[in-house]
């Protein structure tokens, strides 16, 4: 009887489990990604830590909110006119 109890009990756990993954990638579909274009800058903070007593390194990107003005910084300096 105790197999049978965790057989179930392991259905129930695994059942559980694929119903909210699911219900998660229905959830993300609807999410739009990114942020709305405008003027200005995005600030993106990277921090890089070696761990233990070593140090670290800390940048800060500003990347533009125009898609065009972004687009054009993957552009070769030689290519642009």
């Amino acid at each position: 009887m105790d197999y049978a109890l965790a057989i179930v009990l392991g259905a129930a756990v695994l059942l559980f489990a694929v119903l909210r993954a699911a219900q998660s990638i229905r959830h993300s579909k609807h999410r739009e990604r990114g942020s709305d274009p405008g003027t200005g800058y995005h600030e993106i903070e990277a921090n890089y830590h070696s761990g233990g007593g070593g140090g670290g390194h800390s940048y800060t990107f500003k990347v533009p909110r125009d898609p065009q003005e972004y687009a054009k910084t993957f552009v070769p300096r030689n290519k642009r006119k």
